[in-house]
């Protein structure tokens, strides 16, 4: 009986344990913002986890499984607005990558992302951050270079 309870009770973890891993919202359970992107389709929004500190930064979405699909990750180089590159290193699930300037107009869109891959994906001009979502995502909403961001980060309130 006692074996029994242990393997549910692992059983169960494990089921919650990875659900929450790929739930939106800094490690510790910090809840997600909302992020804005204004294209000619209209005003799309998403629930992202802001990576702001080195250590997020360099993790970035590296392991997840999955993503919900109006869910991403914001990179905050508010600290060092130049020219950056990305990777996806350890990152399981494909994605779009939005190089977004410091006026929050997106400067490039990497699509479509290679999992696993240590090719550099670059900005090709100075960047304050860079958007994460699923794969397809921006296309299948009509976003296209030149679109802009509404977050904080560029200054809307």
């Amino acid at each position: 009986m006692a074996v029994a309870r242990r393997f549910i009770l692992l059983a169960l973890f494990a089921l919650f344990g990875s659900a929450a891993s790929c739930a939106p919202g800094k490690p510790g359970g910090a809840s997600a913002e909302t992020l804005t992107i204004k294209s000619a389709t209209g005003a799309h929004e998403f629930l992202v986890e802001i990576a702001d500190t080195d250590e997020e930064r360099r993790i970035g979405l590296m392991h997840r499984t999955s993503m919900p699909e109006n869910a991403g990750m914001l990179f905050d180089f508010r600290h060092d607005i130049s020219e950056h590159s990305m990777w996806m290193k350890n990152t399981l699930i494909p994605l779009d990558m939005a190089f977004i300037a410091a006026d929050g107009r997106i400067a490039r869109i990497a699509a479509d992302t290679t999992p696993m891959s240590l090719a550099s994906i670059t900005s090709g001009e100075p960047v304050a951050a860079v958007l994460e979502v699923n794969a397809g995502r921006l296309a299948a909403l009509g976003v296209k270079e030149g679109d802009y961001v509404r977050h904080p980060i560029f200054g809307d309130q």
